[in-house]
C-alpha cells in the first residue's frame, strides 16, 4: 500500500474511534502561566507511579518545571492519549504510549521526532536501548518515543513442585511439553492449577499470549494479500490448545482473568505454571507481595513450529506535535528514561522494582544483578529474540508479533478475544468463536485490498 494511503487510512480509522470518546478529555489539564507545568498522560502501572513519586527530585533540579501527572488504568489511558492525540487538541505535553501507537502516529505526523533532542542530549546515550526495543519506536530511522520499560514474555514455574513430581523444565520448552506438565501438576483438590493462562477480553489481554501461541503453531491473522485466516487449520489448531489446556489445567474463573488476576493467582502459591509478560517477575520475586520468592524458574516462551515465541511490547514517552513547551518536555522525557533514573528507582524503591527491559546498562548494575538473578537474562533474552523472522512460521502484511499493527486492531482484536473468551467460559465452541471472528476480520482485509 503507498504510504500516503496508509497514512490516510490510519488517520481515517482513528479519528473514527476516537470520536465519541472526545468528551472524557475535557478539562484534562492546561499549561499554567509563563508555559512551564508539562501535563503528562501515563498509564497508572507500579513502575509509573514510582515515577510519580519521585517528581519532586525532577522538580528540585529543574526549577521552574512542574509536572502535573494524569494517571488512568491502561483502556483509558489509551482512550484519553488517543483522542488528544488524534484531533491534535493539545492537553498533554507528553504522553505514554506503546510500539503499537508509535510507528502508525509517526508516519501520521502526530509525534514530535525525538531523534534532534537525543542527539543533543549529552549522556543520553540511545545505543544503551537494546536493539529490538529502539527499533519498535522508530519510524524512518528516527525514534519518537522513548522506552520507559520493555518486555517479551516468558514462563515461570515453580522449582519446588517439579523437583516434588520428578519433572525437568527444558531451557526451551515445547507446548506439548507444558501442557503434559500442566495435567500432572493440576490439583483441583488442593486449589493448584497446572497453569494459568490469561482468559479475559481484550487485544491487550487475552489476545496477547493468545497470539503468540497462534504465531508458532503457523497461524497468522491476514496472509500477505489481506485475507483473513482466522478459520484456517493452524489458527484452529492453536486456538483448540489454548482453550482446552486453560480449561482443563487453568485457574478458576480464567475466562474472566488477565494479567493482574493471573499474577495474583500464581504469587499466592495457587499455580505451578504462568506464561505471560516478563515484567511478572518483579512481583514473583517481592517479599511484600508474593509467597513464592525465590521458588520460581524461568524460561522462553513455549514453541511449536517456530525456534522463539515471545512477545515484544513498550510503554514509552511520546511528545505530541502541538505540544506546547517541546524543550521542558524533553527535559522531562529525558530524565524519565535516563540511566540515572534506573538508579533513582532502585535505591529509592529496591531493585526489584527498577524498570526492566530497555538499557542494556540496567543489567551490568551489580545490585540489580542480585536482585534480578532468577529472571534477568530470560528477560534479556526473550527480548532480543522477539522478531517476526524469529516467532512467526509465515509471513505477514503487517507489523507486530502479539498484535496486528494497524488502527483497526484495537476494535478487531477486542472482538476476537471476546469470541475466545466465551469458548474458555464454555458459552460457545471454539469453531463458532473462530467463525464469527473469521467475519470481523473478512471486512478489515478487505478494505486493505481496495487499497493496495
Amino acid at each position: 500500500m503507498p504510504k500516503s494511503l496508509r497514512r490516510g487510512r490510519i488517520r481515517l480509522a482513528l479519528l473514527a474511534m476516537v470520536g465519541l470518546l472526545l468528551t472524557s478529555c475535557a478539562g484534562a489539564g492546561a499549561l499554567g502561566s509563563g508555559g512551564r507545568t508539562l501535563v503528562i498522560a501515563i498509564v497508572s502501572n507500579p513502575q509509573m507511579e514510582d515515577a510519580v513519586a519521585l517528581k519532586g527530585e525532577f522538580e528540585k533540579e529543574n526549577p521552574g518545571i512542574n509536572l502535573k501527572f494524569v494517571q488512568l488504568p491502561e483502556n483509558q489511558a489509551r482512550a484519553k492519549i488517543t483522542a488528544s492525540t488524534a484531533t491534535q487538541g493539545g492537553e498533554f505535553d507528553v504522553a505514554m504510549i506503546s510500539n503499537y501507537e508509535t510507528p502508525q502516529w509517526a508516519a501520521n505526523g502526530w509525534l514530535e521526532n525525538l531523534q534532534p533532542y537525543i542527539d543533543k542530549t549529552p549522556g543520553y546515550d540511545a545505543d544503551d536501548f537494546i536493539p529490538t526495543i529502539r527499533d519498535s519506536l522508530s519510524h524512518d530511522g528516527s525514534m519518537y518515543a522513548v522506552p520507559f520499560y520493555g518486555e517479551s514474555s516468558f514462563l515461570t514455574y515453580r522449582k519446588d513442585l517439579f523437583e516434588q513430581a520428578g519433572l525437568v523444565m527444558p531451557e526451551h520448552p515445547t507446548w506439548q511439553q507444558i501442557a503434559d506438565f500442566a495435567a500432572k501438576l493440576d490439583n483441583p483438590a488442593t486449589g493448584m492449577s497446572g497453569i494459568c493462562l490469561r482468559g479475559k477480553p481484550g487485544w491487550g489481554e487475552s489476545l496477547a499470549p493468545f497470539s503468540t501461541v497462534a504465531n508458532t503453531f503457523g497461524a497468522r491473522y491476514f496472509d500477505e494479500n489481506w485475507n483473513a485466516q482466522i478459520t484456517s487449520p493452524e489458527f484452529k489448531a492453536a486456538a483448540n490448545f489454548y482453550v482446552n489446556l486453560v480449561r482443563e489445567h487453568g485457574e478458576i474463573g480464567a475466562s474472566s482473568a488477565g494479567f493482574s488476576e493471573c499474577g495474583t493467582h500464581y504469587a499466592q502459591g495457587q499455580a505451578a505454571m504462568w506464561y505471560d509478560a516478563t515484567v511478572m517477575a518483579g512481583t514473583n520475586e517481592d517479599p511484600a507481595e508474593s509467597k513464592v520468592v525465590g521458588k520460581n524458574g524461568y524460561v522462553a516462551a513455549p514453541v511449536e513450529r517456530t525456534p522463539e515465541a515471545g512477545w515484544l511490547y513498550t510503554w514509552s514517552l511520546a511528545m505530541p506535535k502541538v505540544a506546547k513547551d517541546k524543550d521542558a518536555a524533553w527535559q522531562f522525557m529525558s530524565w524519565m528514561t535516563s540511566k540515572r533514573f534506573v538508579k533513582q528507582v532502585g535505591t529509592t524503591f529496591g531493585w526489584n522494582r527498577v524498570p526492566p527491559g530497555v538499557r542494556k546498562s540496567t543489567y551490568e548494575i551489580p545490585e540489580y544483578q542480585q536482585a534480578a538473578a532468577a529472571y534477568a537474562q530470560p528477560t534479556l533474552y526473550g527480548i532480543d529474540k522477539a522478531k517476526q523472522s524469529n516467532t512467526m512460521a509465515n509471513p505477514v502484511p503487517y507489523p507486530g508479533i502479539q498484535f496486528v499493527g494497524i488502527p483497526e486492531f484495537q476494535d478487531l482484536g477486542t472482538r476476537i478475544s471476546q469470541q475466545l473468551s466465551a469458548a474458555i467460559a464454555g458459552r460457545i465452541t471454539v469453531d463458532e468463536a473462530l467463525e464469527q471472528s473469521q467475519e470481523y476480520a473478512e471486512s478489515v482485509g478487505e478494505s486493505y485490498r481496495e487499497t493496495r
